[in-house]
């Protein structure tokens, strides 16, 4: 039985956030599952008093490297709109056979990807020697796909690989999505996963990492000269909501800012503490419900809750009309 908790060396935190840190946000996993799942969710913290989100730290990483915590990283600089990294995830029935293929192939580009455990199958990451485009990046992870048959998330299909970033860039007060930070303890598996091709230590693993040949910006533009993004993975725009039904006289429509705490600003939406979340104890963070600005219909809990969820937890359940017989 492994020691989950270790000590971590300052020349290891500091090598961490070299490798792995190419923004300050970051998100936690949940020290519990989430209500009538074995998920643990992620959620960003914030301060306390302010409401602000938390900006990692050198002992933030330290924490999530003992153990203390589970941290989740972003990919994209919103200000640069480059990332320091490129990790694909795989979690499918036959992942590893896919990983493995992709990091035969990235090799004869001479990519050194280092494959990471993990429960459902693994991680394969991709180091740059200095950050690149987002854009770029994924116009070679999806074309090298693409050519190699290996299924993508998302385009049309309900299992495949997923690639970190999953943005070409982001807008302002945009995050985009976070993954589990290596080397830390998953909270629902309650162990920690390592990357193959060194000895089970973090020293070990830094050492190996931080020898790994790194993508440089030429080797990019090399790699994608006359590629774009394939057709079939390219984001459809957002179909345009529904306008809104009519209102039945006399029956006052629910509102949800109504009926929730204090809510702040994050880009198009307003973010609160989810009521669902918070009845079980979760969202400690306050900022896992998203209610859209320019329309307060329409609101989403990040963690999973449903909007019956939503509206029980509020005391204000959705009705719903029986069709006549």
């Amino acid at each position: 039985m492994q020691r989950l908790r270790l000590d971590v060396p300052a020349g290891v935190v500091a090598d961490y956030l070299r490798l792995f840190v190419n923004r300050r946000a970051y998100t936690l996993q949940s020290d519990r599952p989430h209500p009538g799942s074995d998920r643990h969710y992620y959620f960003r913290p914030t301060d306390k008093k302010t409401g602000d989100g938390l900006s990692l730290t050198p002992d933030t990483i330290r924490r999530h490297l003992e153990g203390e915590i589970t941290a989740g990283l972003y990919a994209i600089n919103p200000d640069t709109q480059r990332c320091k990294w490129v990790a694909i995830d795989a979690d499918y029935k036959g992942a590893m056979e896919d990983l493995v293929k992709l990091q035969y192939y990235l090799s004869q580009d001479k990519v050194q990807p280092a494959l990471e455990m993990s429960s459902r199958g693994g991680h394969l990451w991709i180091f740059l020697n200095t950050p690149l485009l987002a854009r770029d990046c994924r116009i070679y992870i999806y074309n090298l796909a693409l050519r190699l048959g290996v299924p993508v998330k998302g385009s049309g299909l309900a299992d495949g690989i997923e690639v970190f970033p999953k943005h070409d860039e982001l807008g302002a007060g945009e995050y985009g999505n976070a993954i589990r930070g290596p080397l830390g303890i998953h909270r629902g598996a309650g162990r920690r996963y390592w990357f193959y091709g060194a000895d089970y230590g973090l020293e070990a693993q830094m050492s190996y990492l931080k020898q790994l040949q790194k993508v440089t910006e030429e080797d990019l533009s090399r790699f994608i000269a006359g590629k774009t993004m394939p057709a079939e993975f390219i984001r459809q725009p957002r179909a345009p909501e529904p306008a809104p039904r009519p209102s039945t006289p006399g029956k006052q429509e629910f509102q949800i800012l109504e009926h929730v705490g204090k809510v702040r600003k994050v880009g198009r939406n307003y973010v609160t503490r989810c009521p669902s979340c918070a009845q079980a104890g979760h969202d400690r963070g306050g900022d896992n419900l998203a209610i859209r600005i320019d329309d307060p219909r329409f609101y989403k809990c990040w963690a999973g809750c449903t909007k019956e969820m939503i509206r029980e937890a509020l005391g204000c359940p959705i009705r719903f009309q029986q069709k006549p017989q």
